[in-house]
């Protein structure tokens, strides 16, 4: 049975919208005055509300204020009940928060249509807001299932740190490291195109295939070699037009060399301590599409020497490509470089994230955000 709450001062029409709507099988509270009727609201929700305008103390557009600011009534329709008929009156009703307006003298059925419609509405509203809250739930489960298939921290000859903090909508972002045999760690970043669990399971799959070798006739040793399978296997015309960015390493330990391809996605950072306590950043990427954009798109490796006490920073753009950026244009990939220039090699990817909400000014996360540290000994 819907619930309709009534807020109207004058006890000649609280009983006349009392039967009118009793008569239609509704359950009526009735409250005298704006407080009195923001208190009934929250103690129980109604479905529906019709309100007075013009009231003393606390007039119908404060009180359709309070509501509609409530969570727990912002799916409750409002009606505002006015004797003002002018379309300015209207536009500011409207603008306020109210769904409808009822124009004094009430006619009975117009009444009753109204209320009828405005529980319809509701109703799909609550339908709408449940949807939400299991697609939300779903969304937490998936990216939970994302984060038990990323690896643990790594210190085993070569230390490794790592962070996945999956925004609101869950991306598309994956990662993994292990030893191809004693001496080569293999290690990459990829991030999937769009939002959602439709971005989620490419990720996934993408993960599994490199985690289990499966890629035929691929030596996983030469990082353009996986590149360009993974690029033959997963074609955009046939992944639901989704395409996606990685980055892919491969370090001999013996040598102290790291052989690395990327294919649209950021440069991963080496940072190298110098002489006179300064750093040298050198920026690790290589030219290519993302995999999925071009059928024969070819891919390329490069080397480079990693001295003692280097750090290598791999992450995906969502670390730097932040909402609400556009009066801050001073954040971007340069800034957050910059940022891991000054920061000492002991510091932690918590204190590192935490620097970059300061300097962001935000805490808001528009994208997943992955990152690996690579401490080399």
């Amino acid at each position: 049975m819907t619930r309709i709450l009534v807020i109207e001062d004058d006890s000649t029409m609280q009983t006349i919208l009392q039967k009118a709507l009793q008569s239609e099988g509704h359950t009526v509270d009735i409250a005298s005055g704006g407080e009195a009727g923001l208190q009934k609201a929250h103690e129980k929700p109604p479905d529906l509300i019709i309100c007075d305008w013009m009231m003393p103390i606390v007039d119908g557009l404060e009180v359709c204020r309070r509501v509609k600011a409530d969570p727990k009534l912002s799916t409750t329709f409002f009606i505002l009940l006015t004797a003002r008929g002018s379309v300015e009156d209207r536009v500011h009703g409207l603008d306020t928060g109210a769904d409808d307006f009822l124009t004094k003298p009430i006619e009975i059925p117009e009444l009753q249509a109204r209320v009828r419609a405005g529980l319809r509405l509701h109703q799909m509203s609550e339908d709408l807001q449940t949807q939400k809250q299991l697609l939300e739930k779903e969304l937490m489960e998936a990216a939970a299932y994302v984060q038990s298939l990323l690896p643990a921290p790594l210190n085993d000859r070569i230390s490794i740190d790592s962070r996945f903090i999956p925004s609101s909508q869950l991306g598309g972002d994956c990662f993994d490291y292990s030893w191809l045999d004693p001496d080569y760690l293999s290690m990459y970043l990829l991030d999937v195109s769009g939002h959602g669990l439709g971005s989620a399971l490419p990720s996934i799959t993408v993960l599994n295939l490199l985690r289990s070798q499966s890629l035929p006739s691929v030596n996983f040793y030469q990082p353009h070699s996986v590149l360009r399978a993974l690029n033959e296997t997963f074609q955009m015309d046939d992944q639901n037009d989704k395409y996606f960015t990685i980055w892919y390493g491969v370090y001999n330990r013996v040598r102290r060399q790291l052989v690395y391809s990327s294919a649209g996605h950021p440069p991963a950072i080496l940072v190298t301590p110098s002489s006179g306590g300064t750093v040298q950043i050198k920026k690790l990427k290589t030219p290519g599409m993302p995999i999925g954009m071009m059928p024969d798109e070819m891919y390329v490796s490069n080397r480079c020497d990693i001295p003692q006490d280097s750090l290598l920073y791999i992450f995906s753009d969502g670390i730097y490509d932040l909402p609400g950026q556009a009066d801050l244009p001073v954040w971007n990939f340069n800034t957050f470089t910059d940022l891991l220039a000054n920061l000492q090699a002991a510091t932690n990817l918590d204190v590192l994230l935490q620097e970059v909400h300061t300097l962001s000014q935000t805490t808001t996360l528009g994208d997943d955000l992955s990152i690996l540290k690579v401490t080399f000994d």
